[in-house]
């Protein structure tokens, strides 16, 4: 899911109360997992905004994020930058994923993508404009989201005539089917009802599958994630699984992260569980992946994202906040894991680098400067809120 900054006005204090302290292994019960589930998801018209923003500004281009967002706003240029490198990074290793062929003269392999906790994100539509659309393009969320979409595809014809005028679309249940592109309500964590899912949205498992995890697995308890993880790497023998989500809670900034998040109920749930980026790794391997890769977003924005669209974006909005911007993205990352039964991934991924730096965790990681960054004397209560909540943007952009 495309999870946004919860709205909040500039001037306004960020914690009128104390949120509850996170236990070490990141886990709480049940009434909190579902006080955390309604917060989320009350974020993602937010998302879409940022989205939008960013569209506005011509970061990127997208024909549907308007029909999908009724408040547009604009966003600070840290938050557009930031919501740019995740949208290029999802993108190009998509577009990776899609353009790999097997090695043989047959050409044209039927390829999947399986989006947990989609939210409002419109790329089968672009999809379908670039003429790159894969032979079934399934999203899952709560049905109180997916309710939602399918009354705005429903309403609107640019979008019911890229699904095709078949197409089984109902409000009530959450639900948009046709054939090459289909919304289904479901509880990520209920895995017997995701085994049903593949049977109702006739996915293939023997088919090329690649599954995007935005945000999503974070705010989940551990042992769901886990669950989720290995379950698709049990049904889909030939995957790539696309991961977003942050990491290093225990600096400066990882500290405020957590409570800025916690105050509103969005806690993430398991990010004790995967602190660094070897852990993102190791909970794809544990859990039966053949491989896995973590990047964190500041090596994803410089040796990844290409220069030229660098260079393109950062003319477009005045930017001076360079030493908060490094700090947001080494608390971002990037994982993807493979599963390569057909052999059709031995080039995907991230650039192969001779200096590559090792995966470090927290207590190895320096920020010296944090403590500059985030505690700073303020001049007014004002000047204190206005600082905080462009960190908490930064944390959840």
């Amino acid at each position: 899911m495309e999870w946004g900054a919860i709205k909040a006005r500039r001037g306004r204090r960020l914690r009128s109360g104390r949120g509850r302290e996170l236990t070490e292994s990141g886990d709480r019960g049940m009434a909190d997992s579902q006080s955390n589930r309604a917060a989320v998801q009350a974020t993602n018209d937010d998302a879409s905004a940022s989205k939008l923003s960013c569209v506005k500004k011509g970061y990127m281009q997208d024909d549907y994020i308007q029909l999908f967002v009724r408040k547009p706003v604009r966003r600070s240029p840290i938050i557009n930058r930031g919501y740019f490198a995740r949208w290029s990074a999802l993108r190009k290793l998509l577009y990776q994923f899609l353009d790999c062929e097997r090695h043989t003269e047959e050409k044209g392999t039927k390829k999947q993508i399986l989006s947990l906790g989609a939210g409002f994100d419109t790329m089968y539509f672009q999809l379908q404009d670039e003429g790159k659309a894969p032979d079934l393009y399934v999203e899952l969320d709560f049905k109180e989201v997916t309710s939602k979409k399918a009354a705005i595809i429903e309403t609107y014809g640019q979008l019911r005539e890229k699904i095709g005028t078949t197409a089984y679309i109902s409000r009530e249940k959450g639900e948009v089917i046709s054939e090459h592109y289909k919304v289904l309500p479901v509880d990520l964590r209920d895995i017997p009802k995701l085994d049903d899912i593949i049977s109702l949205a006739n996915i293939d498992p023997s088919l090329p599958t690649f599954i995007i995890a935005e945000c999503v697995l974070i705010y989940l308890d551990p042992d769901s994630s886990r669950a989720i993880v290995g379950w698709t790497s049990k049904t889909f023998s030939t995957a790539v699984f696309f991961l977003y989500e942050q990491i290093h809670p225990d600096d400066a900034f990882g500290l405020q992260m957590i409570r800025n998040l916690e105050s509103r109920g969005c806690a993430l749930l398991g990010i004790h569980a995967t602190p660094t980026l070897s852990a993102k790794e190791n909970l794809f391997i544990d859990q039966g992946w053949q491989r896995a890769t973590a990047w964190d977003m500041l090596r994803v924005y410089s040796s990844f994202i290409e220069a030229q669209e660098r260079r393109r974006i950062e003319r477009l909005e005045i930017f001076d906040e360079f030493e908060e911007w490094h700090m947001m993205q080494e608390h971002y990352c990037v994982a993807y894991a493979i599963n390569d039964q057909m052999g059709l991934f031995r080039d995907f991924g991230f650039p192969k680098e001779r200096d590559q730096r090792p995966v470090q965790s927290p207590a190895n990681f320096s920020f010296a400067h944090s403590n500059v960054l985030l505690r700073p004397r303020f001049a007014s209560q004002k000047a204190q809120a206005d600082h905080d909540f462009t960190i908490y943007e930064i944390c959840n952009q």
